[in-house]
């Protein structure tokens, strides 16, 4: 689906909703655990690379495991980044969550297996049943480097076979999931996400046809106007035609599916949000006293489920598009 915009004016997102986005019982924890990748990614909602040192502390590592012992409605440990295996605090958390019988994501830029000290990764994931859920842009090279960086694709490929080797793919507690993301716009003829289902099929036979590949799902994921992307888009001055062909999409049937409204976005620094997005634009979820929450403050009040209302920003439109956007893929 495409549109060319003619009105950089965009609505306020919540004067779009009938009410406000409620707040539901905590079911996901999804932890951003730094800025340190090995990749410097150019859709990256992060801005993460590898000369950025921002990441967990022992004292926040040690308020979030005691946050996954405490709350037994936590079902999903959701482990994010940079690339979250390089930053402190991942092994410890993987191993907590899955003793308490959390389902573990870790998001995986897949090239990281490559990089000295981590060619231990996939044989960790497979024993710990890690659902790896792996940035794979596009099936074709080009198109895969030209957003992540020269030789990515190609790293990416034996990744994705490794894991297969482990069983990934192929047995029912090895998952392996991919993301698609669309090419940034070089003009104002945007495009949303195409279908889901027809692009998860198209994915599966070029990749098995081609290189024997076999994943479980999926996910098509829009370009938020965030980090790197919302910079992006502004160099090119395309933010504010952007936003308004997003909104010009906006399906309000997605609004009970959005990911922010069963889930806890925590920084390495303990802050809390409604979601990875909000994080970056430091928008921070707040109590119905208007008290904005820490990973501390959680641990004190004895209960995950103190925020009333989810924060809503212009980017919101970018889940709320077409079929709907999430760290899970289309919502509708």
């Amino acid at each position: 689906m495409r549109t060319k915009s003619i009105n950089p004016e965009v609505t306020p997102f919540k004067n779009k909703l009938y009410s406000p986005l409620i707040k539901q019982k905590i079911k996901v924890l999804q932890i951003n655990l730094g800025k340190r990748c090995n990749l410097a990614c150019n859709h990256c909602h992060v801005e993460a690379g590898s000369k950025r040192t921002e990441e967990l502390s022992p004292e926040v590592c040690q308020q979030l495991i005691e946050l996954i012992y405490k709350f037994p409605q936590i079902q999903i440990v959701d482990l994010t980044g940079g690339a979250p295996e390089m930053n402190y605090g991942f092994k410890p958390l993987v191993e907590t969550a899955r003793i308490n019988g959390k389902q573990v994501i870790v998001r995986s830029n897949l090239t990281i297996y490559f990089v000295e000290g981590f060619d231990y990764l996939p044989a960790y994931f497979a024993k710990h049943k890690i659902r790896v859920v792996a940035s794979l842009p596009c099936y074709l090279a080009d198109n895969v480097d030209k957003m992540r960086g020269s030789g990515v694709f190609d790293a990416s490929i034996k990744a994705l076979q490794w894991l297969n080797k482990l069983g990934y793919g192929q047995e029912s507690d090895l998952i392996l999931d991919l993301v698609y993301n669309p090419q940034l716009p070089k003009s104002e003829n945007f495009f949303l996400a195409p279908d889901q289902v027809k692009l998860e099929q198209d994915y599966k036979r070029f990749l098995q046809d081609k290189f024997g590949i076999i994943f479980n799902n999926l996910f098509t994921i829009t370009n938020l106007p965030v980090g790197r992307t919302k910079m992006y888009l502004e160099r090119q001055k395309l933010y504010a035609p952007y936003l308004h062909f997003l909104e010009s999409n906006f399906n309000p049937g997605t609004l009970g599916h959005l990911m922010c409204r069963d889930e806890l976005s925590i920084d390495y620094l303990g802050n809390v949000y409604d979601c990875d997005f909000n994080q970056m634009m430091n928008l921070p979820a707040k109590t119905s006293d208007d008290e904005i929450l820490t990973v501390s403050k959680l641990l004190a009040n004895g209960s995950l489920d103190v925020i009333s209302e989810v924060q809503t920003a212009a980017y919101c439109y970018g889940c709320t598009a077409g079929s709907g956007s999430s760290c899970g893929g289309a919502l509708v």
